[in-house]
């Protein structure tokens, strides 16, 4: 099944431009506003000033209203000293889309309605638009 909120998900539709993140090193941490004690744990594919897209085992239907905690990868040429902790930001939005077509994790997206903190929203946009990320499709 694929849920979604609008028909629409092609650039047209897009205000900014999405950056992709490796997977495999970009963890989010995600909870729904109704039940802010359960957590899903999955993986960022790519980031933009507006949205994230990811990936859990479960999906969240179109329209929930989640917090997600992003990770923020290292951006290309960056290197991990190994020691000091990436960080991590909150962000406020809505699930737009599900898609459970696939056997496995399910993909998703969503759109940013506020971060936890002015701090937070400035260190994602600084990493997005300094071109940290490699630009996504």
């Amino acid at each position: 099944m694929n849920l979604r909120l609008s028909d629409t998900t092609s650039a047209e539709n897009r205000r900014h431009a999405r950056f992709r993140v490796a997977p495999m090193y970009t963890p989010v941490v995600l909870r729904t506003i109704d039940n802010p004690k359960r957590s899903y744990e999955g993986h960022a594919y790519n980031v933009s000033e507006g949205g994230l897209q990811f990936e859990l085992d479960e999906a969240i239907d179109a329209g929930t209203p989640v917090t997600i905690e992003l990770t923020l990868p290292l951006g290309e040429g960056e290197v991990w000293d190994g020691e000091s902790d990436l960080p991590v930001v909150t962000i406020h939005g809505n699930v737009v889309w599900a898609d459970e077509e696939e056997p496995g994790p399910v993909r998703m997206a969503m759109i940013f309605t506020r971060f936890a903190s002015e701090i937070e929203r400035e260190l994602v946009s600084s990493r997005v638009l300094g071109k940290k990320y490699r630009t996504a499709a």
